[in-house]
């Protein structure tokens, strides 16, 4: 299992190394410019967590086809070449002789060369569904390897989708904070004309000049706001730090117009997501580990055979070829293995496979617990969104004509500057409310929508 796991280690950042390294071949240097879809789907393909998983189920899959190869048999080859020295006298005082039954004069050095050779093949013909069951477990853990492939895919994908929402409510910010202050711009502008002509007090041009400042700064936080964003999508799709990279903004947001009940997306939820068909799968696969641990209460059948030969030089048993034939041997035989006593290991593996599934089970009503609670909670989310949108837009449409309003008096000098810039105040938290309710209502949207197995798009 260690060396498993260091393979695994070794696989994951030769993998990742790859995709970096296709990355800086075909981005590195370029100005890209992405809609949320594009940014999923690069994900999907580049993430290093879901590459890892690609490994295991590559692994997964190997695991598999070794034992379907269970069922096969086996074959090995042995093969022995000896070579030995005598000096006068032969070996163990005996004179030695050729093939032809002279003896060989002694009087100096000897060798003798001897061979053996032989083919060994066995197989499993009953070992008590060991091999089935266990072919049966790896085929569903293959299956579990492909959702757990899926769940972080889904994951991943509800990171991207949150990081995009994100810059794009950093760019309509930004739109809205240009145009405060190049409104503020051009009021200070007009009031600049009025205090030089003397119909306003200096106050009153040092507070709208101040008003001014503020409008830039919150501009200037904006930006940077965007900034810290688009590097924090750009980091979770893993993209080279040379890349120029944005996002497309849509043209339109469409708000919500109905929500789906939360008993149907529930449903589908439980029926469809891949942790809990995972969990399901997890519980099955449980299973099989009691029927594998059973079969070692059964006996275990066998059948073999075996291809000898061999030789021996100066033994005075012909010759080379007339030897290997004369020795030549075949040997077939069955051989039956009945378990007496064990001393309760069998039973102890059977027990302990018997409260893996019981684990299993718990982890499964655990998942779809969890899952339900999630949701609910996306449900509760819209609602909430929804209802914040509905009263932020009304909030915003009022205070827009309010500033409106004000804006026109100050122009024409029937409103004093205190009470523009306390109208502006409210206006300006009245249009972040909206812009902040706009992108909730729709982020919320698409979680929930996604739990009922609809892609996300804008």
């Amino acid at each position: 299992m260690l060396l498993k796991q260091k393979c695994i280690l070794i696989l994951m950042l030769l993998l990742g190394y790859q995709s970096l390294s296709a990355q800086d071949s075909t981005l590195i240097g370029k100005t890209i410019k992405w809609d949320l879809v594009k940014c999923i789907d690069y994900a999907k393909q580049n993430n290093i967590q879901i590459n890892s998983l690609r490994l295991s189920q590559q692994i997964s899959q190997q695991e598999l086809l070794l034992s379907k190869a269970g069922r096969l048999p086996n074959l090995s080859g042995s093969a022995s070449q000896n070579f030995e020295h005598f000096n006068n006298g032969g070996r163990n005082g005996v004179t030695q002789v050729d093939s032809n039954g002279v003896a060989i004069n002694n009087r100096g050095s000897s060798f003798v060369a001897s061979g053996a050779y032989g083919l060994n093949s066995s197989i499993t013909l009953y070992n008590g569904g060991y091999i089935t069951n266990d072919i049966q477990q790896k085929n569903l853990s293959v299956q579990s390897a492909n959702l757990n492939i899926i769940q972080q895919e889904n994951d991943i994908t509800l990171q991207i989708t949150q990081s995009y929402l994100a810059i794009l409510l950093d760019k309509e910010n930004i739109v809205y904070d240009t145009d405060l202050v190049n409104t503020t711009t051009a009021q200070v502008k007009v009031e600049q004309q009025r205090y030089d002509a003397g119909s306003v007090a200096r106050a009153a041009l040092i507070q709208l000049q101040a008003q001014l400042a503020n409008d830039k700064y919150t501009l200037v936080n904006a930006q940077n706001t965007q900034r810290g964003d688009l590097l924090t999508l750009k980091q979770l799709l893993l993209l080279p730090s040379d890349v120029n990279f944005d996002i497309v903004k849509p043209d339109t947001i469409a708000p919500i117009d109905t929500v789906t009940a939360f008993h149907t997306v529930e449903q589908i939820a439980l029926q469809n997501r891949p942790e809990v068909k995972n969990g399901e799968l997890g519980v099955q696969i449980a299973q099989y580990d009691v029927a594998k641990a059973r079969a070692g209460y059964k006996p275990t059948l066998t059948a073999g055979g075996s291809l000898n030969t061999g030789y021996t030089s100066g033994s005075g048993q012909g010759s080379f070829g007339s030897q290997l034939n004369n020795n030549f041997t075949q040997q077939v035989g069955l051989t039956l293995s009945v378990p007496i006593f064990t001393k309760r290991t069998v039973k102890t593996q059977v027990e302990e496979a018997k409260i893996n599934v019981q684990q299993s089970q718990l982890n499964l009503n655990n998942t779809k617990i969890t899952l339900s609670q999630t949701v609910e909670r996306a449900f509760i989310n819209v609602l909430n969104s929804k209802s914040q949108y509905d009263a932020a837009q009304e909030q915003y449409k009022y205070s827009k004509e309010s500033y409106r309003i004000a804006s026109e008096q100050l122009k024409v000098g029937v409103a004093n500057t205190v009470d523009f810039l306390l109208q502006k105040t409210l206006f300006v938290q009245a249009q972040q409310a909206f812009i902040q309710a706009k992108y909730n209502e729709l982020l919320t949207l698409k979680i929930y929508d996604f739990y009922r197995g609809i892609p996300i798009k804008l």
